[in-house]
């Protein structure tokens, strides 16, 4: 009998198995994850199952009856140390051996670690999965200080969390801004104004050169010399895709395992989905790698369809999200390489606007801070590839529904 087997247990892998099932797999099934849960929603790791009293039976991605019904092999705290992608099989860390026809590798990313002083001192942590989370909330009370060392969007995220639950918190950012490899200047002004409201101290252009403490950590120290108190300490740095086991067994990677539009390695019957893999992005013309939901999403039905023998699901324009106090961010499309923004609403007041980003005078995206009706625009207009005249997005005196292009 056919048995495809799955290494990572989060939304991709989850998303395979539910696949395969309704495209009519009726082989074997084999999900392997390092983690003792069931595949649970990443997002909310950083946002209210930081900040509020939940469990992780609270955000499942399915609950076990799911897997049960679909006869699925659940090999949880189970780590994979070695793959055959010619057999295909994969070696567990007891020493046994699973074969299969298929392998999927959905293996996600690791956190990236800082490579200073004090590093590894209680009180320390990264927020990559639920473990992360608990350890983190041992700490994190009312009163208390935390520092934040990174300002992407799982910086300002924590950060968020952080002062709900009542806690002083300092967020360094090397950059000259938060959120610069990913947005516009005017962007980040906007997160910094929002931020700053909230009481959230942001340094931006500041390197930690040092985390200080005997046991556990007391502080943190600046290349210019300044320390700041702090009782927890985050490390948000961003991520690196976790390809060793693909690299080993000799399958292609560069900033994640390279596959084709069928989500296929460049080993016959390996697939890959998720942060992990990167592919040729048919609306952009390039190759990317990206960290989202969605894409692990999409990708993990590219792969089940494939194994089946059914046609790929359509492509979809990336999107994105991130949810900070009273503000959801929803962003569709990929920005890099713009020329031009174009905001609809204001960015110096209030908390509700949406930038569009041009290049060459095309849209190429948007983010649309609580404006549901302009990410919805946008993402049906990039899906079309089609574009709006960037005067006409400007001028909110045009209903919405009217810039939709015919």
């Amino acid at each position: 009998m056919e048995r495809c087997i799955v290494i990572g247990a989060s939304h991709g892998g989850s998303q395979v198995v539910a696949s395969l099932r309704q495209q009519g797999w009726e082989g074997e099934i084999v999900l392997i994850g390092e983690e003792p849960w069931l595949p649970y929603h990443r997002p909310p790791l950083s946002k209210t199952f930081l900040a509020e009293d939940k469990a992780i039976e609270d955000i499942l991605i399915r609950p076990e009856a799911a897997y049960v019904k679909a006869a699925v092999d659940l090999r949880l705290s189970s780590r994979v140390v070695a793959i055959d992608g010619a057999a295909p099989s994969a070696t567990l860390e007891d020493g046994s051996v699973i074969e299969g026809t298929y392998l999927v590798l959905a293996t996600g990313a690791v956190a990236r670690h800082l490579p200073i002083p004090g590093a590894e001192l209680a009180g320390v942590h990264v927020l990559r999965n639920a473990a992360d989370v608990g350890a983190i909330k041992q700490r994190a009370r009312a009163g208390r200080c935390a520092v934040i060392i990174g300002g992407g969007y799982i910086g300002l995220e924590t950060a968020a969390s952080l002062r709900k639950l009542g806690m002083t918190v300092t967020l360094l950012e090397a950059e000259e801004r938060v959120l610069a490899r990913v947005t516009g200047p005017e962007i980040s002004a906007f997160y910094e104004r929002v931020h700053g409201e909230e009481d959230v101290e942001i340094l931006t252009g500041a390197m930690a050169a040092e985390i200080v403490g005997d046991a556990e950590v007391s502080a943190v120290r600046l290349r210019d010399g300044r320390t700041i108190d702090a009782d927890l300490v985050i490390v948000g740095v961003g991520i690196l895709p976790a390809t060793t086991l693909a690299e080993d067994a000799g399958i292609a990677v560069d900033d994640g395992i390279v596959v084709d539009e069928q989500c296929q390695s460049s080993m016959p019957g390996v697939f890959s989905v998720g942060d992990c893999a990167r592919h040729f992005n048919s609306f952009y013309q390039r190759s990317v790698r990206l960290e989202s939901i969605q894409n692990a999403t999409d990708q993990a039905k590219t792969a089940a369809a494939a194994m089946c023998n059914k046609p790929a699901p359509k492509a979809v324009i990336p999107w994105f999200w991130s949810d900070q106090y009273d503000i959801k961010l929803q962003i569709a499309g990929l920005s890099q390489g713009f020329d031009q923004i174009v905001v609809r609403g204001s960015l110096d007041e209030g908390r509700s606007f949406a930038a569009f980003y041009y290049k060459d005078e095309a849209l190429i995206a948007c983010d649309a801070v609580n404006r549901p009706k302009e990410f919805m625009l946008a993402k049906k207009v990039l899906s079309e590839g089609k574009s709006i005249p960037a005067i006409r997005v400007s001028d909110e005196s045009i209903d919405i529904r009217e810039l939709m292009p015919s």
